[in-house]
């Protein structure tokens, strides 16, 4: 397969936070924030680099574990510093019991578990709700071999239906024109213009290598991975399902890679459907979420864009 002559395909990438986003490349983390004054909260942090990352198969697990953990985490400072004191003042006495009584360790760690209980209710709500609604109705209704096609459509018309209702929340849209920016901001430092508002505007705000490109690809996969598992008992599929996950994550996170790095006929197959989510998961940006994205993506590129190469 010939890479893309088209542009540059690049590792950097970023996460759509409220009022700001995360951009992370191959050295620094930097969030950008927008604060109540109108300013732009800048702050870095180093990557760490771990082992299983270059390990094919086994870093796409890994790779979502800690991107649920992090990403909780910027999330929780996005919110601190966009509502300025109304957060102070927003905080339950739970929070204010944590932050008191608990040392940074600590809040690191049920910032974690908090973000693998979020994993976990999409777990029930993606993964084991279908299998449980089609083993009621086989019960019922034979459904024989279209019992696999019936959990995967039923999983689909779940995700769909929970991406929309979302964008149905006023403040929930805000964060997805963000992810626009984020992406538009990605696609500008490939086509290798300069990062300025205007040059940013004029690109798409889709891109092959997007989260929700990630889990419609996740959710593909499954269908095709489990259909192979037994029916005859309900609770021994769903954890064989919950076994295999680690092995579903591997194979997305490859075929997205795969279709980051080429552009040919596969590889825009395999985009496709996470291309065509992504009209429910980004929406048109305004200047000043441009301007956050730009201001979060400057501090993280390298010196020689080759050193980003995906």
């Amino acid at each position: 397969m010939k890479k893309s002559s088209e542009c540059f395909k690049t590792s950097v990438g970023g996460q759509a936070l409220i009022e700001g986003i995360m951009m992370r490349g191959p050295e620094k983390i930097c969030v950008a924030v927008r604060k109540p004054d109108g300013s732009i909260d800048l702050t870095e942090e180093k990557v760490e680099h771990h082992w299983w990352q270059k390990v094919p198969f086994v870093r796409g697990a890994c790779n979502m574990i800690e991107s649920l953990i992090q990403g909780y985490r910027y999330l929780m400072h996005a919110a601190e510093v966009s509502m300025g004191e109304d957060f102070v003042d927003s905080e339950s006495k739970v929070d204010k019991w944590i932050e008191d009584h608990m040392s940074p360790k600590m809040q690191s760690l049920m910032f974690s578990l908090a973000a693998v209980c979020g994993g976990l209710l999409a777990l029930v709500l993606f993964m084991i709700l279908p299998t449980a609604l089609v083993g009621i109705v086989d019960k019922f209704l034979p459904l024989g071999g279209f019992k696999v096609v019936l959990e995967g459509l039923v999983k689909l018309g779940l995700f769909i239906g929970y991406l929309f209702l979302c964008t149905r929340v006023k403040d929930v849209h805000r964060v997805f024109e963000y992810h626009g920016a984020e992406h538009k901001t990605i696609a500008c430092y490939e086509a290798g213009e300069e990062l300025t508002v205007e040059n940013v505007r004029h690109h798409k705000r889709f891109h092959p290598r997007c989260g929700t490109s990630f889990l419609i690809l996740v959710l593909i996969i499954s269908i095709v991975l489990f259909s192979v598992l037994p029916w005859h008992n309900t609770g021994l599929r769903v954890l064989l399902k919950i076994l295999m996950l680690p092995v579903l994550m591997g194979i997305s996170y490859e075929l997205i890679k795969l279709a980051g790095r080429y552009d040919n006929w596969l590889t825009r197959i395999i985009s496709a459907p996470g291309l065509w989510m992504q009209r429910l998961t980004t929406f048109e940006p305004d200047d000043s979420m441009i301007e956050v994205a730009i201001a979060a993506v400057k501090p993280v590129l390298p010196e020689k864009p080759e050193d980003a190469q995906w």
